[in-house]
């Protein structure tokens, strides 16, 4: 008995290590962004050009930090907040195929109602300042926040961690026809840019050595 209560304690110890990371990190991070992303896909008949879409969601958060955390019961920006945000500025601003979501999150203390209405004023303070780096509006969306219904970390304590927004690329910008971006298409030119032989300028594939999308 006395070995499986160790057992237990240090896989809860591992356990919980695992979410102790750098803001902007963790891995399931963008697990509720991602189911959206899908939804939204299939019922507004992108599916077929999802392979793109989740090409440069992929590169998203693999090249910038996609979540940032709050104080208690606040909205405001910390330091630590605004430099991911600049972050992620520049990368929308580089990438004007694509739109993005801001998801706002909170912790289990305080009613469901006001943790709702927090979790979407902190997603609409991050787009403020995003925007306010130049981050076009049309491109950008704060979601109707889920309040405490994410934790990173199930507790009904307070948790600095599932106090967060979490921005990822979600569909396409106002500009952009789906229709050019079909399934065969994109998976070429995803594949392309996983193999090495393509870049992405500015957001649009380029195939290397030509300069257009053929």
């Amino acid at each position: 008995m006395k070995l499986l209560n160790k057992i237990i304690g240090i896989s809860a110890i591992l356990a919980l290590g695992g979410c102790l990371e750098t803001a902007g990190t963790l891995p399931n991070e963008n697990s509720f962004s991602l189911a959206s992303n899908q939804n939204y896909l299939v019922q507004t008949g992108q599916g077929g050009s999802a392979a793109y879409l989740q090409g440069l969601s992929q590169q998203f958060r693999d090249e910038v930090p996609t979540m940032i955390n709050f104080d208690f019961n606040s909205i405001v920006l910390d330091g630590e907040a605004r430099r991911i945000l600049d972050l992620q500025a520049a990368w929308i601003i580089a990438h004007p195929t694509v739109k993005f979501r801001v998801y706002g999150h909170t912790d289990k203390v305080g009613t469901n109602a006001y943790n709702h209405r927090l979790g979407l004023r902190r997603a609409r303070a991050a787009v403020n300042y995003l925007v306010s780096k130049g981050a076009p509006r049309a491109r950008l969306e704060a979601y109707t926040s889920l309040g405490e219904t994410q934790p990173i970390v199930n507790t009904e304590d307070r948790e600095r961690l599932n106090r967060r927004t979490v921005t990822d690329v979600f569909g396409f910008a106002p500009n952009v026809i789906p229709s050019d971006f079909d399934g065969k298409r994109a998976v070429i030119v995803y594949g392309n840019y996983i193999a090495g032989g393509s870049a992405f300028v500015g957001g649009l594939p380029t195939i290397a050595g030509t300069g257009s999308f053929k």
